[in-house]
């Protein structure tokens, strides 16, 4: 059985910073390409980071701020966001990627509050 597992979120000022975690069970990690979700009600869930075995990529409105990355040793997909705004609060989804067969896992979201 596959699990993806957030923590991390909570309420931060703007300016802040916070790290999100997704612990992954049931796949081959190392195998998946993973990635950083987020969406806000009413909006549609939009795309944060991915990182691949060599390459990461990241939303324009989150480059420079947020930094996405993997231990694959540990099973565990990370999100450094720093320089928060009001504008990231938003629950954040993990995401993992099979490529080869198009297989898709989400976890099911940590929250991300950014106020004064």
């Amino acid at each position: 059985q596959v699990q993806l597992v957030e923590s991390g979120g909570g309420l931060v000022q703007p300016g802040g910073s916070l790290t999100l975690s997704c612990a992954a069970s049931g796949i081959i990690f190392s195998f998946y390409d993973m990635g950083w979700y987020r969406q806000t009600s009413g909006k549609e869930r939009e795309l944060v980071a991915t990182i691949t075995s060599g390459r990461t990529t990241y939303a324009l409105s989150v480059k420079d701020r947020f930094t996405v990355s993997r231990d694959n040793a540990k099973n565990t997909l990370f999100l450094q966001m720093n320089s928060l705004k009001p504008e990231d609060t938003a629950v954040y989804f993990c995401n993992a990627k099979f490529r080869p067969s198009g297989m898709n896992y989400w976890g099911e979201g940590t929250l991300v509050t950014v106020s004064s």
